[in-house]
């Protein structure tokens, strides 16, 4: 992603599925526009712009853990999920759930596991990340509405092609995979587009014109537990290249 972002010519990054914010973090563009479907991951990422300080106790148990669980769910149904609380409660829950897992149910209730992990490093302040995206722009939205400019660098990180769809209580199967590529088949800006290497997903690329490139995946599919190292797919169109790596 480094090689493509020099490349771009320091556009500004749009994310349309920021999730845990890797690449834009890696690259830390001057200019961004982060968005994800999931308004608690973006409420963190808000509150950590606004130098969020992490005041709540923060252990390694499993019985506090579902307390804090259950206070996180009682703001969403109390709809304060929109609160330095609430972004202190959800990045507990994720240092100290399973597998690092972000689920929510249909009812939008978080309903992550817990964790059992031997130790936990937690941090409560963040201004080393803050002082990264205090230029940047944070959005809570479908896709879709996400507004684009043609001098835009986009970088395209839908859920992978996998059974595990259930990331912000909605299902993202593969009707979805094709209803992405489609939507961002009218921009004419620098896309890149990265998905774990199914069949289907690399044809589906090919099909809508990216150049495709089979890369080894710096991340593993977790959901289920399997710590197998998975291939990836990083489609690339409207930029001139001819290699990765």
């Amino acid at each position: 992603m480094q090689v493509l972002w020099k490349l771009s010519e320091k556009k500004r990054l749009v994310e349309p599925f920021s999730g845990g914010m890797a690449i834009s973090l890696g690259i830390s563009p001057d200019k961004a526009l982060i968005n994800d479907i999931n308004k608690h991951v973006i409420n963190f990422y808000r509150c950590v712009k606004n130098d969020l300080r992490i005041n709540i106790k923060m252990i390694n148990d499993e019985a506090y853990y579902y307390k804090a669980r259950e206070r996180f769910n009682n703001l969403i149904k109390r709809e304060e999920e929109n609160t330095e609380l609430a972004a202190s409660l959800f990045y507990y829950l994720n240092r100290t759930g399973y597998n690092g897992l972000i689920r929510f149910n249909r009812s939008g209730l978080y309903n992550v596991p817990f964790g059992r992990y031997k130790k936990i490093n937690y941090r409560r302040e963040f201004s080393d990340i803050q002082s990264v995206i205090k230029d940047w722009n944070f959005s809570s939205k479908d896709y879709s509405k996400v507004r684009i400019n043609k001098s835009d660098f986009v970088y395209i990180d839908p859920p992978y092609d996998v059974q595990f769809t259930s990331y912000s209580g909605n299902e993202f199967g593969w009707k979805e995979q094709e209803r992405v590529v489609n939507h961002f088949d009218k921009y004419d800006c620098p896309l890149v587009i990265s998905n774990q290497a199914t069949e289907r997903v690399v044809e589906l690329y090919k099909d809508y014109g990216y150049k495709v490139f089979l890369i080894d995946a710096p991340r593993m599919i977790s959901c289920d537990g399997n710590r197998t190292r998975a291939q990836e797919v990083l489609a690339i169109r409207n930029m001139s290249i001819k290699r990765i790596g």
